[in-house]
């Protein structure tokens, strides 16, 4: 998917909204433990329920990784689900991969060629060589950590050099080499507030994908208002607020409802910006 079409799906469905597939058997509702894939039973009435009201889906395969082959069949199936019924949604594998050469090249070849989604979240840790394996595919994303949501990111994204540059900057002046906003988004949680200000001095245009919005307390008023840019620029993700907020037989509907409220703020936040 291009960046041209992933606006164009914005401004259609007057959404940003990525709903993350952090499927948990432990929180499903208990009639669905029954199914013989109730991983997938799940992500696929969640999916029907939600489409549309978002532009993105990202499953995070560590909630997939854990159950073996039958996760990895799960996943699989969600992935096959998605691209054959709903193919303008923009699929981000929240594999948070990075490794040497040679052996990204074999995680690019497993999400890009095998299971074929549009994007793979990357950890810059190793450098430059641990991420161009995954920039060798033609329409495919590269969405590198920068500044995330949780707690343990001051330990090293905020630390600062014998200049004064903090580690997320120098990621993100130094991966703005490897690729265009045309191939790279990076992660930033939406809990970091005013620092989205720092981060669009040097990556104006790419897009982000912001995790923490509901059940990790960040305000989409306050991420909108320091990270959007005249594209909309934004892939703003809810999970547990949305996919957990019914564990009754009509969990689906309620995560329509609450895809929607989401939907409905992001329509009104698009349309401050002439969007």
């Amino acid at each position: 998917m291009t960046k041209q079409e992933l606006i164009d799906n914005i401004r259609r469905k007057q959404s940003f909204l990525c709903v993350g597939l952090d499927t948990d058997l432990q929180k499903l509702p208990p009639h669905l433990l029954e199914e013989e894939d109730p991983i997938f039973a799940f992500n696929k009435a969640i999916i029907d329920a939600t489409a549309p009201y978002t532009v993105a889906y990202k499953p995070n395969l560590a909630f997939y990784e854990c159950f073996g082959l039958k996760g990895w069949m799960a996943f699989e199936k969600t992935i096959d689900y998605l691209k054959t019924n709903y193919p303008d949604q923009f699929i981000i594998a929240d594999a948070k991969r990075g490794d040497i050469g040679n052996t990204s090249a074999m995680y690019a070849r497993c999400f890009f060629e095998e299971m074929g989604v549009h994007s793979v979240t990357v950890a810059p840790y190793m450098g430059e060589d641990s991420v161009t394996p995954f920039l060798q595919y033609d329409g495919k994303w590269v969405v590198l950590l920068a500044l995330t949501s949780n707690k343990g990111s001051h330990d090293f994204q905020l630390t600062t050099d014998g200049e004064g540059e903090r580690l997320f900057e120098k990621v993100l002046r130094t991966s703005n080499q490897w690729a265009g906003d045309d191939r790279m988004m990076y992660v930033v949680g939406a809990t970091q507030g005013r620092l989205f200000e720092d981060i669009r001095r040097i990556v104006p245009n790419h897009f982000l994908l912001v995790p923490g919005v509901g059940a990790q307390g960040g305000s989409l008023e306050e991420v909108c208002r320091y990270g959007m840019t005249s594209e909309c620029g934004l892939l703003v993700n809810s999970s547990r607020g949305i996919i957990y907020a019914d564990s009754s037989k009509n969990f689906a509907q309620t995560a329509a409802e609450k895809a929607c409220e989401l939907q409905q703020e992001m329509a009104d936040l698009l349309t401050m910006r002439g969007l």
